[in-house]
């Protein structure tokens, strides 16, 4: 016997509300219900197209593709290509696997303390996501990511730390992945958004989304590399000889394409601050940085500008230093 729904049930089975069902039906989203004397009825049919419509609004079609695509299928083509590639574009970004973890376990990886406050602001930002069944355990969607947190942690980075640098890092993530994605679309995959695509051209689009994937992830993890390098060493070398190293870094090999801090004719020590008083060799810097710094005050102010960056970093490691650790 087929089953039979009056609104109020179709919306408690299907999640929409009985307003949106209506609307549905007046956008041509969803077949009108049989009427039976004073009642309409809706059907198995009704149920399984409300779930299509919800399973792709949460892939971010719009109602009005929503719409097109249900035609398509009401008219009897086949939307495999369509669905397959929206099942491409949902996958998995990452070859990482998800893990589940206890709160005794991720206690011990943190050093052993109990931080509720922590655990709390983890689970905000996804780091951590709760199991319904078992209170005491968690699943980790990037054990690499906690991994990381853990590392920083036992180095002596405190935990609010780490979460607020997670922020500040994911809102430049985010940037580049916009970026990215508006850079292919624009030269990639514009011809299959202007219209309806066919199977074949899902088919095709899906192709690139498999080879595409990965060449963000491998964009960043270069340029992270390159840029890593080149600040980290000179930003090291210049704090261990400020405090009397003896051997300094051997110069990057891209110091080549660096240039002398200089505002004269000669390269200038750096002025050190006034209640550490000391001498300094000239530093290099790499020559974009430097037109940076002269496009932003001027050629007569780029080593005091130079000089107060630095100091104000090591008196935010201070301060970090003086932070209760999680």
């Amino acid at each position: 016997m087929a089953v039979e729904y009056r609104i109020d049930d179709l919306a408690h089975h299907s999640g929409a509300t009985a307003r949106t069902i209506r609307a549905y039906q007046d956008r041509g989203l969803l077949p009108r219900p049989e009427r039976r004397g004073r009642a309409n009825v809706y059907g198995e049919a009704h149920l399984a197209r409300l779930q299509r419509i919800a399973g792709l609004l949460d892939r971010g079609y719009t109602l009005a593709s929503i719409k097109e695509l249900l035609d398509a299928w009401d008219a009897g083509r086949d939307l495999g290509g369509v669905l397959g590639l929206v099942a491409e574009v949902d996958g998995p970004w990452t070859d990482e696997q998800a893990e589940r973890i206890t709160r005794a376990t991720l206690d011990e990886r943190f050093g052993g303390a109990q931080d509720d406050d922590a655990v709390s602001e983890a689970v905000r930002l996804g780091v951590l996501v709760p199991v319904a069944d078992a209170p005491d355990e968690f699943v980790v969607p990037s054990p690499r990511e906690l991994a990381v947190a853990a590392e920083l942690h036992l180095a002596g980075v405190p935990l609010s730390a780490i979460s607020g640098h997670l922020r500040e890092l994911r809102a430049h993530v985010e940037h580049i992945a916009a970026r990215f994605l508006d850079f292919t679309t624009e030269h990639v995959f514009h011809p299959f958004f202007d219209h309806p695509p066919t199977d074949e051209e899902a088919a095709e689009a899906a192709a690139l989304v498999r080879r595409l994937r990965p060449l963000a992830q491998q964009t960043v993890d270069a340029e992270l590399a390159r840029a890593m390098r080149s600040l980290a060493t000179s930003y090291l070398r210049h704090r261990l000889e400020e405090h009397g190293g003896s051997e300094p870094f051997a110069e990057p090999a891209e110091d080549a394409a660096a240039e002398p801090l200089n505002t004269g004719p000669a390269p200038l020590p750096l002025p050190a601050p006034a209640a550490r008083p000391h001498t300094h060799r000239s530093l290099r810097l790499p020559a974009r940085t430097l037109e940076a710094v002269r496009e932003l005050v001027g050629e007569e102010h780029v080593a005091d500008f130079v000089a107060a960056a630095a100091e104000r970093e090591v008196q935010a490691r201070v301060m970090d230093g003086l932070l209760p650790r999680g």
